[in-house]
């Protein structure tokens, strides 16, 4: 689907003020072209921004396995030597992280 200079100046411009899926859906819809184009066309006009996925809470997601990960790095073990330990709630794992890293902040990992 071409796009003339007019309106890839119009939809840069609008997606531009306002850079939502709504944007996207409105002026796929006024252009008579598909929102999967006019994402297209705005990721090739170098404006389009993914949107980005947030929990509940705001944080960035993170799975379990990259959370024992993490938590291998910070005691220096090789992943096998944690192997499951991600069977373990999510919860528990992110204490755990959180407790390495304040202790790793104190110097005092006996706490």
């Amino acid at each position: 689907m071409n796009y003339s200079e007019k309106e890839t100046s119009f939809i840069v411009e609008e997606y531009s003020k306002n850079p939502t899926r709504e944007t996207v859906d409105e002026l796929a819809s006024k252009l008579n072209k598909t929102p999967k184009s006019i994402i297209g066309k705005l990721s090739r006009e170098g404006v389009y921004r993914r949107s980005v996925y947030k929990t509940k809470t705001g944080e960035t997601p993170i799975t379990k396995e990259e959370l024992v990960q993490l938590i291998a790095e910070s005691i220096d073990l090789e992943i096998q030597a944690v192997a499951g330990l991600e069977k373990a709630p999510k919860a528990v794992l992110k204490r755990l992280l959180e407790r390495i890293n304040e202790s790793e902040g104190t110097g005092d990992c006996a706490t």
